[in-house]
């Protein structure tokens, strides 16, 4: 499966490096080099968020996951999960290194897949120092009611689906 999602991304690449050079030598050189400083910027970032993830991984306490977000805590954990990935602030390196620390100390999918989801609906930092700073409140609220069930929606749907 790993193999099969490379390949598929090492195409898209290819593909959209064959539609920048078709615009123009200098599109394809700008893409490459935006692309490059873009990956040199944010390779250690993803770097330490996945060692930071082995860390956290290994700090947490195997005999309190297991019961309160393992695959046996139903939707208490999915309900526990959801609220700490509203609450956790920070970007990716920081939501995804908890999520991936979390699988790896014994927490169910379900609920890692309803901890993500809440964690890029509605942080809320988030909420609280961009969109209503930016954006009418009242859109910023509805926004944030209306997602409300996704990660009980996508939790459930992996239940359903089964192990993943």
């Amino acid at each position: 499966m790993t193999l099969a999602i490379n390949l598929m991304l090492w195409g898209i690449l290819a593909a959209l490096a064959v539609v920048a050079a078709t615009r123009g030598r200098i599109v394809l050189q700008q893409g490459v080099r935006e692309g490059a400083v873009d990956f040199l910027r944010l390779l250690p970032r993803i770097g330490l968020g996945v060692l930071g993830s082995g860390f956290i991984a290994e700090m947490l306490p195997r005999e309190l996951i297991g019961p309160w977000l393992g695959p046996e805590s139903g939707v208490t954990g999915i309900v526990i999960a959801t609220l700490g990935g509203a609450l956790t602030p920070g970007g990716p390196v920081v939501g995804f290194s908890i999520g991936a620390a979390a699988l790896k100390s014994g927490a169910g999918a379900p609920q890692v897949i309803a901890y993500s989801t809440a964690w890029a609906l509605y942080a809320v930092h988030r909420l609280l120092l961009w969109e209503v700073p930016l954006m009418p409140a009242r859109i910023v609220w509805l926004r944030a009611a209306v997602s409300l069930p996704l990660p009980f929606i996508a939790a459930a749907g992996a239940m359903l689906l089964g192990k993943p």
